[in-house]
């Protein structure tokens, strides 16, 4: 277990080494480009056109007031297996992974199906700045502000059909430049239900502290579902899959009796290992209270309705 007053300056990474690790980015230019409709039993494959650029993020009213986790830790305490099971690893082996050209296939129950650079995805709504809450399973928990836009915009660009109940994510994998540190089984994959997907809350993130996100946190683009447990908000993603069927999810598969498909947070569920009732906010001291759905009671306690949420965890 992490304990934030035990945090030393060499575990996590100065903000100045991760800005030279990140190139400058163009800014784009002002108009969006539609994606086109794809043929008949066709992929529709889009090339780059600019890098993507962080200019004229909008401020907005979510998370206001909240005490922000500092950057240092955000940036140099995390969850990347590909890169290493040790919480500073990810930092130190995903330095010279390369994000740049980054495409995202979609594909599945739509009837736009689009391979599209992250270019034309930086387009499709204007950015904004989220403070979230963020709740891992191992009991800590930080307040981050994501930039993003509700991934909502870029799900409907595909015309999901009638047959679509689940979105699948699959994270970037290379196994000769990943160094596999865990016993999971990758790419690494995970699930929303469509209507989780498509709930405003749910974020498609590509910055954080008015920056890119760095490679640690998921660069380029990544998912952040802020009422479900860290696991859910899956990184690096370059695929989206529509599915009638629920789809296998990389912790469900490796212990789907700790793990379950919908991971909401949730604190009358017991986990034999960690402590669902309290956690601990990095950079804090003491422990604060678990809060059903992390707090977004009021955002997203309508689509579980009637559900046995200890049953469907």
């Amino acid at each position: 277990m992490f304990h934030s007053e035990g945090l030393k300056h060499s575990d996590v990474t100065p903000h100045s080494v991760y800005l030279t690790r990140r190139c400058a980015l163009a800014a784009l230019s002002a108009l969006a480009l539609p994606i086109s409709r794809a043929t008949a039993g066709q992929t529709t494959r889009f090339t780059s056109i600019a890098k993507p650029s962080l200019a004229n993020v909008a401020k907005t009213s979510y998370g206001a007031g909240e005490a922000l986790t500092p950057q240092s830790v955000v940036t140099g305490y995390n969850d990347f297996y590909e890169f290493g099971s040790a919480k500073d690893e990810p930092a130190q082996n995903a330095a010279k992974f390369v994000t740049s050209p980054w495409t995202i296939t979609m594909d599945g129950e739509v009837s736009r199906p689009v391979t599209v650079d992250l270019d034309r995805v930086m387009k499709l709504a204007p950015l904004e700045e989220r403070i979230y809450r963020h709740r891992c399973v191992e009991g800590w928990s930080m307040v981050v502000p994501w930039i993003g836009y509700s991934l909502s915009a870029l799900l409907k660009q595909v015309q999901p059909t009638a047959k679509a109940k689940f979105v699948a994510f699959q994270t970037y994998f290379d196994a000769k430049k990943m160094p596999d540190a865990a016993a999971l089984r990758f790419p690494y994959v995970e699930g929303l239900r469509l209507d989780e997907a498509m709930n405003p809350l749910t974020l498609l993130c590509v910055g954080l502290y008015g920056t890119p996100l760095p490679n640690q946190n998921g660069a380029p683009v990544r998912v952040i579902v802020p009422w479900k447990y860290g696991l859910k908000s899956i990184k690096s993603i370059v695929k989206i899959t529509f599915q009638e069927s629920m789809p296998a999810t990389t912790w469900n598969t490796f212990n789907p009796v700790e793990y379950g498909f919908y991971s909401n947070v949730n604190p009358a569920i017991e986990n034999y290992r960690w402590n669902q009732k309290d956690e601990r906010r990095l950079g804090e001291f003491g422990k604060r209270p678990t809060q059903l759905f992390n707090g977004y009671i009021k955002e997203v306690a309508s689509m579980y309705a009637g559900m046995d949420l200890k049953k469907n965890y």
